[in-house]
């Protein structure tokens, strides 16, 4: 069974999904020259954005995955070619 924060993250991500979606069909339409197709598309986006807001402020913070030390690298001289 699904937690609670689960089942949040999973909306979260559908909501992004959606608002990609939305924003390419909105992209679509205002250079088509469709503009009550894109004030819909717009109405519509603002009310995801709202939810994905309201989301974002009850799930917990996830923490940015640890960053490596870095690599030391060892550049080595070429060796003049003979001839």
């Amino acid at each position: 069974m699904m937690t609670e924060i689960e089942v949040k993250r999973a909306r979260l991500a559908t909501l992004e999904r959606e608002l990609c979606w939305l924003g390419s069909r909105h992209d679509l339409a205002m250079s088509a020259f469709k503009f009550d197709e894109a004030r819909d598309l717009q109405q519509q986006i603002a009310k995801l954005e709202r939810e994905r807001a309201e989301l974002a402020k009850t799930l917990p913070a996830v923490a940015p995955p640890p960053t490596a030390a870095p690599v030391p690298v060892m550049i080595r001289r070429r060796r003049p070619r003979r001839r």
